[in-house]
């Protein structure tokens, strides 16, 4: 999963026609990279496409885009990636100037398999070289084979077709089975954190292993869009009283304390005036006492699947060729 939560978006709003040329970046923005653990950077802030239909994905790339983001995160279990490419090619801007990250779905596991996926998603994204490509989920009733799709990633970065490798929901007893078993630590590992659950045990490990924290969900849309016990973080009384002091929204407070904290955070939007909302968030700093409140809203309460959840027999789906 990738997503920030629509926030009520529908069917209106967002379209960007494709052919506008995309102006400069604002330098704060440029400016605000994370390097990942091999050197390579990433813009901290970026879009996620979870859950958009494809005409969705192509106006919320093209409106990210055309509001200065310069990262876009998709999968191939999102069925979306051919839009994200096709709104990159059309914005005008230089390959180099836009980080593509993508996941290999579990269906996709096994070494073969997986560079296969790889090159399923490069062609539908249009491209041949991947910034970074995750693993989307562990597999634990069959690690093996998740361990088998790792040393494919670590194979395509030995052969320059990915520029870095990580994984996604992986758990502190996941990364410690992957890091004893394979040679390239992940750059990345891609969960969900959002002020109601913030996975500090993972994060900590993560960091203590230089992997990068990467929330899904960072202004908590699974609380409110998945039936749960949840109420939403866009109306936490502590959260609305923080945005009020900086005159500043919901969102953009939750997305601030996730940069300020040094993940990296990929909120998703349809909404060309939330997308812009979404990355107006460098003119602004949390105090300690804020991130601290914040910190305290966590309840410890998953709200996408749990992981060992995860078998292809629940959730196992073909990933088409083209």
């Amino acid at each position: 999963m990738a997503e920030g939560g629509n926030r009520g978006d529908g069917g209106q709003g967002g379209a960007v026609s494709l052919s506008l040329r995309i102006p400069d970046v604002p330098t704060v923005v440029a400016m605000n990279e994370l390097t990942l653990n091999n050197g390579v950077t990433l813009p901290a802030l970026g879009l996620g496409v979870f859950q958009s239909s494809p005409e969705d994905t192509r106006t919320a790339v093209a409106a990210a885009l055309q509001a200065g983001y310069r990262h876009i995160d998709t999968a191939a279990a999102y069925g979306n990636e051919r839009e994200v490419g096709q709104a990159i090619a059309a914005s005008g801007l230089d390959r180099s100037e836009v980080f593509v990250e993508t996941k290999v779905w579990i269906s996709d596991y096994g070494y073969e398999q997986t560079l296969h996926g790889f090159d399923k998603s490069a062609t539908k994204l249009g491209l041949e070289q991947i910034d970074l490509l995750i693993l989307h989920q562990a597999l634990p009733s069959d690690f093996e084979k998740t361990l088998a799709a790792y040393r494919a990633l670590e194979k395509l970065l030995s052969d320059g077709k990915v520029r870095a490798i990580g994984v996604s929901n992986f758990m502190v007893e996941h990364l410690e089975r992957l890091l004893a078993a394979t040679d390239v630590v992940p750059a990345v590992n891609q969960i969900e954190v959002h002020p109601y659950f913030a996975q500090r045990e993972v994060q900590d490990f993560g960091r203590q292993h230089g992997i990068l924290t990467q929330a899904w969900s960072p202004i908590g849309g699974i609380t409110f869009y998945r039936e749960g016990e949840h109420t939403s973080t866009l109306q936490d009384p502590v959260i609305v009283a923080i945005a009020q002091a900086h005159a500043k929204s919901p969102a953009q407070v939750m997305l601030r304390w996730g940069l300020q904290q040094g993940r990296s955070v990929i909120p998703k939007s349809t909404k060309a005036n939330r997308i812009a909302e979404n990355i107006d968030v460098f003119d602004f700093e949390l105090t300690g006492e804020e991130l601290a409140a914040i910190d305290a809203l966590d309840t410890g309460r998953r709200g996408g699947p749990e992981p060992e959840a995860i078998t292809l027999g629940t959730f196992g789906m073909p990933i088409p060729e083209a």
